[in-house]
């Protein structure tokens, strides 16, 4: 039997659903449960404040780069010993990735989609602010809408007064929805934001752990957790994710991997090959999955801060993930003794696998700051937002994929590089507008790009990466 779930949605972004659900997640947890926390879709920063609040990793389900058939496997592997889990949905209950040409009202990649998956209830989010009687024909639009999601309850968010509640209350009354709680506005509880959404946990440090404690106290004080509990539920069956049976499919999948599968799919020791892992400040977006995947294809992982270490002793394989560089620029620049390491490893084939932020530390420069030099660019921030899912093919062959295969995968940055001939694009996709968009970079070993991928849906390009890593190390004994 499947671990109960509620889904915590809203019809439009920035109406409450980060506070709702975090401080659900830590009201629920002191109260004595054992909280699941996920996120729909391709958040990073939401999850470290969800991990805060639940005192376990906060987790993704993400059908459009993972793929639907692993949702259920994944939200069993996330919600093993917890008897509760909350999902936060992104944007509006049904908003998803646009796609002209789909007629059905559940769009790929949405909060419905995911409570339809896991047959939860959802429960929605409404920002009061400016809400009177006609509450109630919004709710009656997201209530019957489709048939497929079954709205649990409301809660009323940023309340002005007891008689503006006393209104919204008999307005979802109207339509048959219970209030299962209201909350009053107050702005302290507003966490830093910047240019791609709220200051991550780690960097927000005390601050983080101050704001999730104030958004418990708020839940705990105003929402009617034991209905929460009671309304409670989930549909999903079969068997949970595995990283080590995912890496044995894949090696049966035809996709060219196999061998290097077999040849990596060893048990962790002393002698695995080393991975390291950017973290620290800079570099705070990634799925715990990738670590487990990295760990069952024989990995060792390492995480450094490369704004104050040097390459872990014996580092074979590196990943930088996604994060906020150019909030650190200076201090990463001023770590020129770990930026010659890289750029010297890079230049004798250690494998790199680098995303967004990765890709812009690899640059020679970031808005001024000197960076790696592995990749002959230049990055600066640039004047808007870029923003959504792309199907990309590979154009050259890299440590995790080959020429030709095709993934899925999310760009969101606002940095830009300047154009450079002297290294292979990494991938190439379609634009709305029917231009073909080249973009990242290739040389050597390493394979940089805006776009983020899933590792739970490329396990091959986890367990190539491993094998690239391993014989990197076998040559580097050699020398």
């Amino acid at each position: 039997m499947s671990v109960p779930a509620v889904v915590i949605a809203a019809p439009a972004s920035g109406s409450g659903k980060t506070t709702l659900a975090t401080g659900l997640i830590g009201a629920l947890r002191r109260a004595g449960h054992r909280v699941a926390p996920f996120k729909v879709g391709p958040d990073y920063i939401d999850p470290g404040y969800h991990g805060l609040a639940a005192g376990r990793p906060g987790r993704n389900l993400d059908p459009v780069l993972c793929g639907p058939e692993r949702i259920e496997p994944l939200y069993l592997h996330g919600s093993a010993d917890c008897d509760i889990a909350v999902v936060e949905g992104v944007m509006g209950l049904f908003d998803g990735r646009i796609d002209e040409n789909n007629t059905d009202p559940i769009a790929e990649g949405s909060t419905a989609q995911i409570a339809a998956m896991l047959g939860a209830p959802v429960i929605l989010v409404v920002d009061a602010r400016g809400h009177s009687q006609s509450l109630a024909a919004l709710l009656h639009g997201f209530a019957t809408y489709d048939s497929g999601i079954r709205l649990g309850g409301v809660i009323l968010n940023r309340v002005g007064s007891e008689r503006h509640e006393q209104v919204l209350r008999s307005a979802c009354a109207r339509v048959g929805l219970p209030v299962l709680g209201a909350l009053p506005r107050l702005a302290e509880l507003e966490v830093p934001s910047r240019h791609l959404g709220l200051i991550p946990a780690v960097e927000h440090g005390s601050a983080a752990r101050a704001a999730v404690d104030a958004m418990t106290d708020l839940v705990a004080a105003h929402i009617d957790l034991p209905e929460v509990v009671a309304l409670a539920s989930s549909q999903v069956t079969g068997p949970s994710w595995n990283p080590a049976e995912e890496l044995r499919l894949a090696a049966e999948s035809g996709s060219g991997a196999g061998a290097l599968i077999a040849e990596s799919g060893q048990p962790v020791t002393r002698t695995s090959p080393i991975i390291a892992v950017a973290g620290g400040a800079a570099f705070t977006f990634g799925y715990a999955e990738h670590r487990e995947l990295l760990e069952a294809a024989g990995a060792r992982v390492v995480v450094f801060d490369p704004m104050r270490d040097e390459l872990p002793s014996g580092t074979a394989g590196l990943v930088i993930p996604g994060g906020f560089p150019e909030e650190h620029a200076a201090a990463l620049a001023a770590n020129m003794p770990l930026l010659e390491q890289i750029a010297t490893r890079a230049e004798r084939g250690l494998p790199i696998h680098a995303e967004c932020a990765g890709l812009l530390y690899l640059t020679r420069s970031l808005d001024g700051h000197t960076m790696a030099g592995v990749i002959d660019a230049t990055a600066e921030f640039g004047p808007r937002l870029t923003l959504g899912y792309r199907d990309a093919v590979a154009l050259t062959d890299s440590p995790l994929w080959r020429a030709g295969e095709r993934i899925r995968g999310h760009e969101f940055h606002r940095t830009r590089l300047t154009a450079s001939a002297s290294n292979p694009a990494a991938w190439a996709w379609r634009a709305p507008s029917g231009e073909t968009v080249r973009e990242g970079a290739t040389t050597h070993h390493v394979h940089a790009s805006y776009l983020h991928t899933h590792p739970a849906g490329n396990p091959s390009a986890i367990a190539r990466f491993v094998a690239t890593a391993r014989a990197f190390a076998d040559d580097e004994a050699l020398v």
